[in-house]
């Protein structure tokens, strides 16, 4: 019995010392926090998805404080709304909001794209694509499981008949689809590009029709005919340029496979 009447009595007295230790550590270590950094947390989107270009909302949030050279316009998310919040706490002038949007390089949906094999594993493109990079015979196109789908926080992207679409009036542009896409057939671009060349397929034209009849075929015909030679062909894929691109959509009503496509909003 005196034993245990021990063993109580010094946990307890042991469990006092600490948390008096702990207390007194507290104030001594304690870092004052600005104000201003619990109120930008409060107003940013929390979807800390990085578009900024800090380790999440908390992080953007103190370097904004913290690093007088830090833009206050950096978070997509949030928008106008957000933005003209940070310039108000910040008491700085308001800037414009970069808008950024993410681009899905690949047009193949199911009735255009042939298959190679019937896939049977797990239904993830991450999963698919381990297995002779997918089903489908062109191994450079959109798997269509959905893995960027499930990466978006704003539901932004869907499934149209396997192939992954963006809703360009939800999407903010923060990147985190980039990542989930294992061909990497995402990019984040301006808001303001409305032309995109829906393929990513690098095989000779011949060999990429055999798979897919959206494919680029590298005709060159965008490349002669574009007034601002704004599109090179390299490695039989067009590429544009969109310092020089301005928007005419002349190259995409051109196109033979209509793998370019023109965005009017």
């Amino acid at each position: 019995m005196d034993t245990i009447l021990i063993a109580i009595i010094s946990i307890t007295l042991i469990g006092a010392f600490c948390a008096t230790l702990l207390s007194v550590a507290s104030k001594v270590m304690y870092v004052a926090v600005d104000e201003r950094i619990t109120k930008l947390e409060s107003i940013l989107p929390g979807t800390n998805c990085g578009a900024c270009g800090f380790p999440g909302c908390a992080g953007y949030a103190t370097a904004i404080v913290e690093d007088s050279t830090v833009k206050t316009n950096l978070c997509t998310p949030g928008g106008e709304t957000v933005v003209s919040m940070i310039s108000e706490i910040m008491g700085v002038a308001k800037e414009d909001v970069i808008s950024n949007i993410a681009t899905i390089h690949c047009g193949g949906e199911n009735q255009v794209r042939e298959k190679k094999m019937n896939y049977k594993g797990i239904e993830t493109c991450m999963a698919a694509t381990a297995v002779h990079r997918g089903e489908n015979a062109c191994s450079y196109g959109c798997m269509g499981y959905g893995d960027c789908l499930k990466a978006c926080p704003c539901d932004a992207i869907c499934l149209v008949n396997g192939l992954a679409r963006i809703n360009r009036n939800l999407c903010t542009g923060c990147g985190l689809c980039v990542p989930a896409c294992p061909h990497k057939l995402i990019t984040i671009q301006n808001s303001s590009v409305k032309t995109v060349i829906a393929c990513a397929n690098k095989e000779r034209g011949a060999v990429a029709r055999k798979k897919c009849s959206r494919c680029c075929i590298g005709c060159k015909r965008c490349d002669r005919e574009c007034p601002e030679r704004a599109i090179i062909v390299e490695n039989d894929l067009a590429i544009i340029n969109v310092e020089r691109c301005i928007r005419c959509g002349h190259c995409a009503d051109i196109c033979p496979t209509k793998c370019i496509h023109y965005f009017t909003s």
